[in-house]
């Protein structure tokens, strides 16, 4: 009984999985989104991390 029931449960996982058949994805072109950022862009974490420094030496 248990070898029944468990052949029953294979053939039904078995035929969900092969039910839709073998067809080409359908792919729609991506957009792709150029982010600009300003000319200070590059000096920032340069000068956060030098005040991280000076606030290091100052605490000691």
């Amino acid at each position: 009984m248990k070898k029944l029931a468990l052949a029953a449960a294979l053939s039904v996982a078995a035929t969900g999985a092969f039910a839709g058949g073998l067809a080409e994805p359908i792919m729609e072109p991506a957009v792709i989104v150029e982010e600009t950022s300003g000319s200070s862009g590059g000096i920032i974490i340069p000068l956060v991390l030098l005040a991280l420094v000076v606030a290091a030496i100052a605490a000691d």
